[in-house]
């Protein structure tokens, strides 16, 4: 049995900005200097990918506001040292068990 029900206005922007920001890490994932830099420090782009996909919504708005306090088209390796500090944190605390393998 399924049952019909309005869907409130604030759960359809969340998945809106969520996956607005979901879409904003695909693209800077997809970049070059990314790319090579995450090849660099040996972490596999999926492996980030799925665990940015992962994170709640609280943990994706700490990261994005961590990469729009970075200068517009600024350093991708602050950008990189951003997204491995907040794994770093999500490993410390035991959400993730992204480091095991390494």
């Amino acid at each position: 049995m399924s049952y019909a029900g309005a869907i409130e206005t604030g759960y359809m922007v969340d998945q809106e900005s969520r996956a607005a920001s979901l879409a904003r890490f695909d693209v800077m994932l997809a970049s070059g200097k990314v790319a090579q830099q995450l090849e660099v420090l040996g972490v596999d782009k999926a492996l980030v990918t799925e665990r940015i996909q992962g994170l709640s919504n609280s943990e994706l708005l700490m990261l994005e506001t961590e990469m729009d306090r970075l200068a517009a088209g600024g350093d991708a390796l602050a950008l990189i040292g951003a997204v491995f500090l907040v794994l770093l944190i999500l490993e410390l605390v035991g959400v993730t068990d992204i480091f095991k393998s390494i």
